[in-house]
């Protein structure tokens, strides 16, 4: 059992980390904005209401455990409203909950570069890049960056998935896609057994 603190705690990605901890036996302190009004009383679960842009507060709510997983938007603060904070709390390890934009297609062009990638996404997937390739350069942390399949989506836990490294994964009918809950099984099994060690890796069905 570790003591899990999970930013980003009530949104789709986030929810399910939540879940998927709890299915395992961890403790987990859920940080967000509204945690304690959406999360409720449960056991297992502590949850503090905390702005993420309070560096402050966001050190003394991560404080004691073990491992932070982030879901936090990329696109609403840099990756040090993160990355300091935890570092200050005296945590070692860091996961966090990426995106496809920097993964790459089989001509080893970015997703965020190919032709049709939608306007709208830039400045999340921009973003995610930027945070990636700063972690590339943290020497102090023992970090993961998790990208999920182009499509992350709403539905099952199958408990199935594969793992890639910087290429995007298709399935056998030429499909990228991952649910929320089964790309928190990747994440969780990471945490338990760890196998990318300062390393982005990517699931996918």
């Amino acid at each position: 059992m570790s003591k899990i603190a999970i930013i980003g705690a009530t949104g789709r990605a986030g929810s399910q980390l939540l879940e998927e901890a709890l299915r395992r036996g961890h403790q987990v302190t859920a940080i967000a904005r509204h945690a304690s009004s959406k999360i409720g009383q449960r056991d297992g679960v502590v949850a503090k209401d905390v702005d993420v842009n309070d560096a402050s507060a966001l050190q003394d709510a991560l404080a004691g455990s073990d491992v932070v997983l982030s879901a936090a938007h990329f696109s609403t603060l840099p990756a040090s409203a993160i990355i300091e904070p935890v570092k200050k709390a005296g945590i070692k390890r860091l996961l966090v909950v990426g995106g496809a934009g920097s993964l790459l297609l089989p001509d080893d062009t970015r997703v965020i570069d190919s032709e049709g990638f939608p306007e709208a996404y830039k400045p999340e997937a921009t973003a995610g890049g930027e945070y990636l390739d700063t972690l590339r350069k943290e020497h102090d942390l023992d970090w993961t960056f998790l990208s999920p399949s182009a499509e992350f989506v709403e539905g099952e836990r199958t408990g199935h998935y594969r793992s890639g490294k910087d290429h995007l994964l298709f399935d056998k009918d030429g499909k990228s896609w991952i649910t929320f809950a089964d790309y928190a099984i990747a994440l969780l099994d990471e945490v338990e057994n760890p196998q990318h060690s300062r390393q982005r890796f990517t699931v996918g069905y």
